[in-house]
């Protein structure tokens, strides 16, 4: 249990996806905030500064570490070489900043950033001969990753190829457990309408890391009803933090806990700021953690 560590990712204060949100919020800001509401670690934002040697400082001032970040491949639809590269370099800049984990996600067809294409009636699907790409070419890289001693988690996703339990079931079964672990996103489950408890069940001795977030069901009913877009479903409040949601979070994660778990608990609620003050986020949900996890 004491070696579970507790982050916030920084989308709460500025968003990847929709820059914009939360455009004018520096980096030194977010930094700050994550400390003062007492959490250990955060992800990789837009805001931060591409130079370990920059942002390490920052970090490292503020009692505070880099845990993991997220890596869009392109598998499917690009040459494994080019992937490669791009990760290498990618793996090498969390290295320098003792970084754990790479939340990898495959985006060839991905409509997650696309505010034209409904998110349920969108979302692609992958043939074999892809299905054979993405998940040989994750288990190469998950060895280029512990050269470094990183591992890769992958993230399913809404508006991806890999969002459902038959699809989360398929790249686990076609992988190596022991070079490519599974991110556990209860918010992304809980909006594709999956059980996030039978994906733990299944899958708790191969959860890398976790991020947390609720979803509040009447948005997901809307994003359903009115076809709308992922990134139209974020602005109208689809995310929310733990304990702010119906999700009971302790018993549903007593399986990762009693699994032996070591990595983090990642709070990843993007909201638009303007809406939900990032700091007044991050403060009630560390709350949350302690009253839920004794953390």
């Amino acid at each position: 249990m004491s070696d579970i560590k507790l982050g916030i990712a920084p989308i709460g204060w500025t968003n990847d996806d929709m820059p914009s949100l939360g455009g004018e919020t520096t980096y030194q800001q977010i930094l700050s905030e994550v400390a003062l509401a007492g959490f250990q670690g955060t992800e990789i934002g837009n805001k931060y500064p591409k130079d370990p040697a920059v942002l390490k400082p920052q970090l490292d001032i503020r009692g505070i570490r880099i845990a993991a970040a997220w890596h869009g491949l392109h598998l499917t639809t690009e040459p494994y070489e080019k992937v490669e590269a791009e990760f290498i370099a990618f793996r090498d800049y969390m290295a320098a900043l003792g970084a754990d984990c790479i939340n990898v996600a495959e985006q060839g067809h991905t409509v997650q950033g696309r505010r034209d294409v409904p998110i349920f009636d969108g979302k692609p699907t992958y043939t074999d001969q892809e299905w054979d790409r993405l998940t040989t070419g994750l288990d190469k890289l998950g060895e280029r990753a512990a050269e470094k001693g990183l591992i890769i988690a992958y993230h399913h996703h809404m508006g991806t190829g890999v969002q459902t339990t038959a699809e989360i079931d398929r790249l686990m079964d076609a992988t190596d457990p022991a070079k490519v672990k599974l991110l556990l996103d209860v918010g992304h489950l809980l909006f594709s309408g999956e059980n996030p408890a039978a994906i733990v069940a299944k899958y708790a001795d191969r959860i890398g890391h976790v991020h947390l977030k609720d979803v509040r069901p009447a948005i997901v009913e809307k994003a359903r009803r009115e076809k709308l877009s992922f990134l139209d479903a974020i602005l109208a409040g689809v995310f929310t933090i733990p304990g702010d949601g119906e999700t009971d979070y302790g018993p549903l994660l007593q399986p990762v806990i009693d699994a032996g778990y070591s990595g983090w608990f990642m709070i990843e609620a993007e909201q638009d700021p303007a809406i939900a003050d990032p700091f007044v986020q991050a403060v009630n949900a560390r709350a949350y953690l302690h009253d839920t996890f004794g953390l």
